[in-house]
């Protein structure tokens, strides 16, 4: 079975003028895809790697194969991690982040300083570790599946493609609105179970 596509959970035009739909027309129908396309080249060209999912192949693999498939892992975390209605952390995930860092406002910062401060290309994020919360960054295709007790809550794309027509190439700003005002906070707390890898595999 091949690789494919995930939808967008929510329409494309669906967050203002936080993200445009020309945005997730460029940086999801053709950045992401093409994740997915040479990932089932890959994977067709070698009978080794047939028939494991995404995160057996982001643990199994590196170079070419792991680049791919780690970004398609990455994207369709990302794309969960966002909410085009605003919303806030409640119960276990509000105390969690109180404990870590004090304040929501405190982790929002920390969590931009982590974005903004990321050398080239990356992705910021919200992992659970050893129980506690932790804000991390994680370099070009790299991502917090390949590092073992790094349980991801969310995850924040900033490579130059996920801001350079919004933004227009300003990562300080596009971090600013996604952490304060696109955060899907609901999914964060869901992942408290220690199964957010698992929320964005897909089979062999």
């Amino acid at each position: 079975m091949a690789f494919v596509l995930p939808d967008l959970p929510y329409a494309k035009d669906a967050f203002g003028d936080i993200l445009s739909a020309e945005t997730f027309d460029y940086h999801h129908g053709k950045h992401h895809n093409a994740y997915v396309v040479k990932a089932n080249e890959l994977i067709a060209a070698d009978a080794a790697h047939q028939g494991k999912s995404l995160v057996e192949l982001i643990k199994s693999t590196k170079g070419g194969l792991f680049n791919q498939v780690g970004q398609i892992w990455n994207h369709t975390f990302y794309w969960q991690s966002l909410s085009p209605t605003k919303t806030a952390p409640t119960g276990d995930l509000l105390a969690k982040i109180e404990e870590a860092f004090g304040s929501v406002d405190a982790l929002i910062e920390k969590m931009k300083a982590e974005a903004v401060g990321h050398f080239a290309s990356g992705w910021a994020a919200l992992i659970l570790k050893d129980g506690k919360l932790e804000v991390t960054s994680y370099h070009d295709a790299d991502t917090p599946v390949a590092h073992e007790g790094h349980a991801p809550l969310l995850i924040v794309d900033v490579w130059e493609h996920a801001y350079y027509i919004d933004y227009r190439n300003a990562r300080p700003g596009y971090a600013d609105r996604i952490l304060k005002d696109a955060i899907n906070w609901d999914f964060a707390a869901l992942n408290l179970d220690g199964e957010g890898a698992s929320r964005a595999d897909q089979p062999g």
